[in-house]
């Protein structure tokens, strides 16, 4: 019983000891490729150019109606875009790890 005991408190002490692993940040790149395949059949997705469908905003300029960096719980629950056009904008739910990815292109299309 003891042994157990102290096996159990040693387990404990090591693993406050260990330093805890900061959440990687986005890949702008991975973000790139995402919404290459999943996005750009609608937005222009790259610094320049217009949207193949016209109601479609460009991402680049997201930002200026958005914090696109507060844009992650809509990610995570499905953004829904209802509008009068032809083509309706799919409902997406993402993993944390695609949300961190696409914000951090988004943001990438702000600072250049």
């Amino acid at each position: 019983m003891f042994s157990k005991i102290f096996a159990l408190s040693f387990g404990l002490a090591v693993a406050l000891t260990l330093p805890v692993q900061a959440q990687e940040p986005g890949n702008a790149k991975r973000g790139e490729i995402f919404v290459g395949q999943h996005c750009a059949s609608c937005h222009a997705v790259g610094r320049d150019g217009s949207s193949p469908y016209s109601p479609a905003p460009p991402f680049r300029t997201l930002h200026l109606k958005y914090d696109v960096a507060n844009l992650a719980e809509a990610f995570a629950e499905g953004i829904v875009v209802t509008h009068n056009g032809t083509r309706q904008m799919p409902q997406f739910m993402l993993s944390p790890a695609e949300i961190d990815d696409l914000i951090a292109y988004l943001k990438s299309l702000e600072s250049r």
